[in-house]
């Protein structure tokens, strides 16, 4: 019987959980999303706890997500996506096309982390209300600047692929993951993604496809999906969108 897999993320946000979650999912192999589950059941945050005091064996781990896999555990949301692609069919054969795959999958979580830092431009530990002015010129620049050019840069990648997927005609893990990232941009900045997002039709159809395959379908009609909100790397402040 092959190991099972354990996701260890905060249980209340989206967050880089939710990118691990939509491979998962895909993959359709069972997994434990360890905080999320009652306490009788080993669930909660006393065993995400665990690893964020370094209580738990194995390499320690910055920060979760976390997927713990036999003996093996992994941070990072980029490399877990990565393995579990290779793993279970959702990653390109070649080498050299892996790598590339893998190079997507950092860009999107590049992308990830300049979205969250628009809410928390000066210091992840203070809160929101106490940087408001400097997140408003950070979101700025982000949509006038930024956010074209990366949602820009997808549409390029598509163009050169010719076909329906980043890497091709089979889906692999950072279109899963790019999913998720225009559904983040688009809940945060609705008003300055659908700017954005006016010149990148092959994106926007992207999304709806990995929207429409039987089990993204099924696992986002689920309680499994957990909305977004203001509590992760995705929120949405009006203040902090374009002004009409």
């Amino acid at each position: 019987m092959a190991e099972p897999y354990e996701l260890y993320y905060w249980p209340i946000l989206p967050g880089r959980g939710e990118f691990v979650r939509l491979v998962l999912e895909e993959a359709g192999v069972p997994y434990r999303d360890v905080a999320r589950l009652p306490e009788e059941d080993g669930g909660g945050f006393k065993p995400l706890l665990a690893f964020m005091q370094g209580e738990r064996p194995g390499q320690p781990a910055y920060a979760p997500p976390i997927l713990v896999h036999g003996e093996l555990v992994l941070a990072q949301s980029a490399a877990i996506c990565a393995y579990l692609g290779e793993r279970h069919g959702l990653a390109p054969a070649e080498p050299g096309k892996r790598m590339q795959a893998l190079q997507l999958q950092l860009t999107i979580a590049d992308v990830a982390d300049e979205a969250h830092d628009t809410h928390h431009p000066i210091n992840a530990s203070l809160y929101y209300e106490d940087q408001k002015d400097a997140a408003h010129k950070a979101s700025q620049h982000f949509l006038d600047q930024r956010l074209p050019r990366f949602l820009g840069y997808f549409e390029r990648v598509l163009e050169r692929s010719g076909r329906a997927w980043l890497m091709g005609d089979t889906l692999t893990y950072p279109d899963l993951s790019l999913f998720q990232l225009v559904e983040g941009l688009a809940y945060a900045f609705p008003k300055g993604f659908a700017r954005a997002a006016e010149q990148t039709p092959l994106l926007l159809a992207l999304r709806d496809r990995v929207a429409k395959r039987p089990r993204i379908a099924a696992y986002l009609a689920s309680d499994r999906r957990l909305a977004f909100n203001e509590h992760g790397v995705f929120r949405h402040y009006p203040e902090l969108d374009l002004g009409d």
